[in-house]
């Protein structure tokens, strides 16, 4: 039974995540842990042990979390009754990222799909603060949702990558059971600089194919200024309901998402964004 962890802070762009996540997943026993933080404006160490009046606003903070989770979770089961979905509802007077920590470790969770946190009233992921933190973070694949985006079952999944990556089948495994669902393709991008692959890449190119032999999959190899305009540029050319990467932390991934430039314009994607941790999951 797979465990979906569904950070939720009651917006619209939230309540969309949760929604495309039950849609991707209907045909598969999930438990679905919702999942609300809060944190009191007032909070202040001193008062919280010393004043009775901080201590009754976090119980209504704490109250109205629970409240909320009960309506997300009505609204689900309304539009989304399925036998085979279990929906467990977590309160937690935490900072998210946190709190996403500690859930993902005791719960054994195997995926974590929350709305982009940053991109309200905006067609494409335009990634905040809270998402980043959860991507560097996360020990589990994440998916990012952008605000809006209607579920439809993908068919064509792009899946970038340099090949300096030690492949397993825990790092490819979400996409090969996704796979044997939705029989998709994966079209894998590498963006080419004028220098052919090194024989370690070519070694992990073999790899990697080895790991999709029973999946549909393409190999493609364009030449371009830099890895987003070929990333753009593909989606532009192809219908793509997916982008799905290995954040490996010394490859081009790092730069795309976590340089500074990045992280004050945001990394716009009009498409779900599957993000795979190159370590251990669960670490």
């Amino acid at each position: 039974m797979k465990k979906i962890l569904l950070p939720t802070d009651f917006s619209d762009n939230a309540l969309n995540a949760i929604q495309y996540a039950v849609q991707l997943f209907e045909n598969e026993e999930c438990i679905f842990y919702l999942l609300n933080t809060y944190t009191p404006v007032l909070y202040d160490t001193e008062y919280i042990l010393y004043s009775p009046s901080q201590l009754s606003l976090d119980e209504i903070y704490k109250n109205n979390s629970q409240k909320g989770l009960k309506k997300v979770e009505k609204k689900i089961n309304q539009k989304f009754h399925n036998p085979k979905h279990t929906i467990e509802k977590i309160s937690s007077f935490n900072l998210l990222n946190e709190e996403i920590r500690e859930q993902v470790k005791d719960k054994e969770i195997d995926l974590v799909i929350m709305g982009t946190q940053g991109a309200t009233g905006a067609e494409e992921i335009l990634f905040g603060t809270h998402t980043v933190h959860a991507i560097k973070k996360t020990k589990v694949p994440l998916l990012a949702i952008p605000s809006d985006f209607e579920f439809v079952p993908p068919k064509n999944i792009l899946f970038p990558t340099d090949f300096d990556i030690n492949y397993t089948a825990k790092h490819l495994q979400l996409l090969i059971d996704l796979a044997d669902v939705y029989n998709f393709e994966v079209h894998i991008l590498h963006v080419i600089f004028g220098r052919p692959l090194e024989e370690k890449q070519e070694n992990s190119k073999k790899i990697l194919g080895e790991y999709l032999k029973d999946t549909r999959h393409k190999f493609y190899s364009i030449e371009k200024n830099t890895v987003t305009e070929g990333i753009y540029d593909f989606q532009e050319e192809n219908s793509i309901d997916l982008l799905a990467m290995i954040s490996n932390k010394h490859s081009f991934f790092e730069n795309l998402l976590f340089r500074p430039l990045i992280n004050d314009i945001g990394f716009h994607v009009k498409i779900p964004f599957l993000v795979i941790p190159s370590g251990k999951f669960n670490s």
